[in-house]
């Protein structure tokens, strides 16, 4: 379980191809202190941590397999030189910062455009009709492992599109200063969302 509160940036360093395909990802975190079978995010998926070490530069590194499944229904990030927002799994008692996240895709969005708003950006995405039903104003909902506020929502046929601020803290901190127009993302509903959904499924069949 996570937040979608980002704690470091990894850059993904190397790929090696075999029945799955395996990442190196530098990284701040203190890997020492990184389990073999910890969860950790990466840009909003969830991945097992099967292989760590000491970097050349100071930093760490930890490796983690991801299956073609995982690498067909997510964002174009899985290549050598990629930047990833990295959260480490919650503990019993740390502080809920942003909302309930598990870390599985429910879907990739593409970014319309990017204004300024103030001191911050204002970013609209396009996402499936599948997912509107989930997405609504002032919920909830992570880009890329990063938790945020929906601040408008517009159906448009076969796409819905979506609004939300980032302010200059998140901008620095997470790579969605670095986004562009025409970028894919990864995209998780928020939980109850999905939840809500199911439950009126089953209302409408006992009806």
């Amino acid at each position: 379980m996570f937040t979608g509160i980002v704690s470091d940036i990894g850059t993904i360093e190397a790929v090696e191809h075999r029945g799955d395909a395996r990442f190196r990802i530098s990284t701040s975190y203190d890997t020492a202190w990184i389990d073999l079978g910890a969860s950790i995010a990466c840009s909003g998926v969830c991945l097992t941590v099967v292989d760590k070490g000491p970097g050349p530069d100071g930093k760490g590194w930890f490796a983690v397999d991801v299956s073609g499944e995982t690498i067909a229904r997510t964002a174009d990030q899985w290549q050598e030189g990629r930047r990833l927002n990295l959260e480490r799994a919650m503990k019993l008692g740390d502080e809920l910062g942003g909302h309930i996240v598990t870390g599985h895709v429910d879907g990739v969005a593409t970014v319309m455009g990017i204004c300024p708003d103030g001191d911050s950006h204002r970013i609209g995405f396009a996402v499936p009709a599948d997912l509107a039903p989930f997405i609504a104003t002032k919920g909830s909902i992570t880009v890329d492992g990063v938790s945020l506020t929906v601040n408008a929502v517009e159906d448009k046929g076969d796409s819905t599109h979506f609004a939300v601020n980032v302010i200059p803290h998140t901008q620095a901190v997470t790579t969605l200063g670095t986004l562009a127009a025409g970028q894919r993302v990864n995209i998780e509903i928020d939980v109850l969302a999905r939840y809500l959904q199911r439950m009126e499924h089953y209302r409408g069949q006992s009806r």
